[in-house]
């Protein structure tokens, strides 16, 4: 069978890009080479496209924009040709293209953009598509939609950059106190504040809007967060559910990548009733987003065993370590076999 040219795209204009080459890394480690021929298309942090010919070692070190075998790239936008188009010195290479996986993580990656580039091409997408990857990214209009499924959702409220000072504080009075102050598109915790009193809500909402335009004041849910690995269209396939032990503070971008006063337990520390119903609401969420492929579906558990939803992560960690390989694991399917199901998924091997 003759290999299949996926496109892979790393880094990506956005805070997550150091994320985005640690997953693509992982993608490239344990992708099926016998039955692909991955193109790694590297996104600077500038937002500039090149074809990586280089050692795959290279974007996990990121120094891979520093190699040799580079040259600036862009995808095709016309649909009778499904290439990759490599601007080299002699010329444009056009190389074929069966499909593209995009391993960006949060804004201009995760978000729809990219995902829309492809739709626009007929080019084959691993993953969610243009808007179940926009909405996946929005919190507040993702929260809408999961509450429309019948699955609860936290309290809020959303402001924008000319909000009202005093009816900000007066509705953040209303959710009470701690809570949550973040962009509303944004991922990997970034610019997520735990607000203790109203003392702190302006500099939270300030700082929440170097990520985002529009910023979302939560309440805090009390008890503990658990995911969800979601795989699949039709019959999607639900791996283990996880849990996140937490020393203090709350799930930031700090312990995410380094673990460093929290656990994470796969399978859960619950009942498996309970695991059932926590399954069952992330399948409600993925299809309410419209979501194909794989979504990280994250939610918090009460002490009183009420299923609030969180988020939704159309493009989770990809790494050998990461959540979503972890819990597709612990139901008896490998990193490889997860990558050969959603790539296969999309272009049809």
């Amino acid at each position: 069978m003759e290999r299949k040219n996926i496109v892979v795209l790393f880094g990506g204009c956005s805070p997550e890009y150091g994320v985005s080459l640690e997953s693509a890394s992982g993608v490239l480690e344990h992708i099926d080479l016998k039955k692909y021929r991955p193109v790694p298309v590297g996104i600077t942090r500038e937002g500039d496209w090149y074809w990586f010919g280089g050692d795959w070692k290279e974007i996990g070190a990121d120094t891979w924009a520093d190699s040799e075998r580079l040259a600036p790239a862009a995808l095709s936008p016309n649909r009778s040709e499904h290439a990759l188009l490599v601007f080299r010195e002699r010329g444009v290479e056009r190389v074929p293209v069966d499909g593209v996986f995009p391993v960006l993580h949060g804004g201009n990656g995760e978000d729809g953009t990219v995902q829309g580039l492809c739709e626009l091409a007929g080019i084959p997408l691993v993953g969610c598509g243009t808007l179940a990857s926009a909405l996946g990214m929005d919190k507040d209009r993702a929260h809408k939609l999961a509450a429309l499924a019948g699955v609860a959702v936290p309290a809020s409220f959303v402001l924008e950059p000319d909000f009202a000072v005093e009816e900000a504080l007066s509705r953040a009075e209303g959710l009470g106190y701690p809570l949550f102050v973040k962009p509303v598109k944004a991922g990997s915790s970034f610019g997520v504040t735990r607000v203790a009193g109203p003392e702190d809500l302006l500099s939270a909402v300030n700082g929440a809007f170097r990520y985002d335009g529009e910023v979302i004041v939560e309440e805090a849910i009390p008890g503990f967060e658990v995911g969800c690995a979601v795989m699949g269209h039709r019959e999607p396939v639900v791996g283990e559910v996880d849990e996140i032990e937490l020393a203090g503070g709350f799930f930031d971008f700090t312990e995410k990548y380094n673990l460093i006063t929290s656990q994470i337990h796969v399978p859960a520390r619950i009942d498996p009733e309970k695991a059932g119903e926590i399954k069952e609401a992330a399948r409600k969420i993925y299809r309410a987003l419209g979501c194909r492929g794989f979504a990280r579906v994250d939610m918090f558990l009460t002490p009183e065993g009420k299923i609030v939803f969180n988020e939704v992560n159309t493009i989770p960690g990809f790494t050998a370590h990461s959540r979503f390989p972890s819990m597709m694991a612990a139901a008896g399917i490998s990193f490889e076999a997860v990558l050969d199901r959603v790539i296969g998924e999309a272009v049809g091997t």
